[in-house]
């Protein structure tokens, strides 16, 4: 079977690592999506395990399509009957870009027609109910070809369950995780978010550092569907509860704002991470004793997403914390930073070239991940 994991653009290559390293054959990258062939335990393990993905969808067909006519006739054409119980309710999500038909709503329609027509005639009814389970197909269109897929998450694969308090704002899960991944994190170094805000990065990379599956506490849309092996996500927990790793992290979060660590302990308490918070100034650090005796001495990995600045009169404040944080590196021999952000001009306020740049999206800002890698 084909699977699709959907993804924000210049993560492509972070998920698709993370499928071949639980195992999984990828088949191929695309733009914003990695598609990969295996098994129902396949698609199972990959929506509880994956970290920087956005969704995991099942494919049913795909075909190409210029007119609606054709369109229908495609999805009226595939085996809904499979997968789709008479009674079941269909909710049809769907996205267009660079083909014929670009009206989203219309595909949506058309779509559930489609179906609809097809299961009334394999189940012999005039009428389909949808008094049963709640199904999601996904319609897609790209450059005039169509694919139709079942979404087995309910809620994004972003949405951990930890997370029930939000601050201004805040990355979410799947991106800061992805930082962490692209930045070598693996746990076994120091960790530093210097302005937390509601605690992603802290949180996320403890569950990095212990092997903490991401879907391990939440439930997935798929445990309902008929097709499916009964208990196939219950094994795929199970396996991610056997996998864990309780070894001692180095991972400290701190805000100025007290309000925001109040609610970081909150969300690690329930992502069941143990990560050490604290209320300060961020450039309190560069000199403080307590820090560069944190592990030994050990230089580690400084993570943040600090101020944009793209409000009108935040510009120059932005600024004057990238110079800050700047000075701040200085003073921390050793250690590597990550600091994503969507101000063009942040290098030059922190005083560096950075030694690698990679073009991202934040709640659908553009962005740009700056790593530094050396001191």
């Amino acid at each position: 079977m084909r699977y699709i994991a959907t993804c924000k653009l210049g993560l492509e290559r972070v998920v698709s690592g993370e499928l071949k390293g639980l195992g999984i054959e990828v088949e191929r990258v695309e733009d914003a999506r990695v598609l990969f062939l295996g098994e129902p335990e396949d698609m199972a393990r990959a929506c509880v395990w994956l970290r920087s993905a956005e969704r995991v969808l099942q494919e049913v067909g795909s075909f190409e399509a210029r007119t609606f006519d054709e369109l229908f006739e495609g999805v009226k054409a595939l085996d809904w009957k499979a997968y789709l119980g008479k009674n079941t309710f269909i909710h049809v999500n769907g996205k267009s870009a660079k083909s014929t038909l670009f009206s989203v709503s219309d595909c949506q329609s058309i779509t559930k027609k489609a179906i609809v027509e097809n299961l009334k005639a394999a189940y012999g009814i005039s009428i389909l109910p949808e008094t049963g389970e709640r199904v999601i197909v996904e319609v897609g269109l790209l450059r005039d070809q169509v694919t139709l897929a079942l979404d087995p998450c309910g809620a994004g694969l972003s949405r951990r369950g930890y997370r029930t308090y939000n601050v201004t704002a805040p990355i979410s899960e799947s991106l800061g995780a992805a930082i962490l991944l692209l930045s070598r994190y693996r746990g076994d170094k120091p960790l530093l978010d210097p302005m937390c805000g509601s605690g992603t990065f802290p949180i996320e990379a403890a569950m990095i550092a212990q092997n903490i599956a991401p879907g391990l506490h939440r439930s997935f849309a798929g445990e309902s569907w008929r097709f499916l092996p009964p208990g196939l996500f219950d094994r795929a927990r199970q396996e991610a509860q056997d996998r864990m790793d309780r070894r001692p992290v180095a991972i400290l979060g701190s805000d100025i704002d007290a309000r925001c660590i109040d609610l970081c302990k909150k969300h690690a308490k329930k992502a069941g991470v143990m990560v050490q918070w604290a209320v300060r100034d961020f450039r309190e650090y560069g000199k403080d004793a307590t820090l560069l005796a944190y592990k030994g001495g050990q230089p580690g990995l400084m993570v943040c997403n600090p101020p944009y600045g793209e409000r009108l009169g935040e510009r120059k404040a932005a600024e004057t914390i990238y110079r800050q944080l700047g000075t701040l590196a200085k003073e921390m021999p050793g250690w590597r930073q990550s600091i994503i952000t969507s101000h063009r001009d942040f290098e030059r306020c922190f005083g560096k070239q950075a030694d690698n740049r990679r073009k991202l999206s934040n709640g659908g800002m553009p962005c740009t991940l700056y790593q530094f890698f050396r001191n």
